[in-house]
């Protein structure tokens, strides 16, 4: 029972506090020089449910989201943003960008629902990419 209330209120810090937009995000991403992770999904989709409601808000709370700029985005509501930004049609698809230190961006995807442990390890890979980049730089991440 108690389990059940804490998982509820991690959610609600998730979606209440405000998941930044997708737009927030990239700017914060190329401002900050932090990678950018970014969960494309639809409502209707268990998997996705599962990542948006449980998964990423257990990942917020015990701040293992803190090295990335965090963005979800709804296929249904930004379908010509979800389109750009995926590769295949299958969802969900988290997707890290990061910038090397040559500056080139590298994009990474875990499709279909996955534990936190696959998110810690996507992040890993990005955040490990990630290099101080020159802040005008042109980038490939879905803009």
């Amino acid at each position: 029972m108690l389990a059940s209330a804490v998982q509820m209120v991690l959610q609600a810090a998730l979606l209440v506090g405000g998941t930044p937009t997708y737009e927030r995000a990239y700017y914060d991403a190329q401002a900050n020089g932090r990678p950018l992770l970014v969960l494309v999904g639809a409502d209707w989709c268990p998997g996705c449910r599962t990542m948006k409601q449980s998964v990423m808000p257990r990942m917020s709370a015990a701040g293992r989201l803190a090295g990335v700029n965090f963005a979800v985005v709804d296929t249904d509501a930004r379908g010509d943003l979800a389109d750009r930004l995926m590769r295949g049609g299958s969802i969900p698809q988290l997707i890290a960008f990061s910038q090397g230190a040559d500056g080139q961006w590298r994009r990474q995807q875990v499709t279909g629902a996955t534990s936190e442990a696959g998110v810690a390890s996507l992040i890993r890979q990005a955040v490990g990419h990630q290099a101080t980049a020159s802040r005008g730089s042109q980038s490939a991440i879905g803009n």
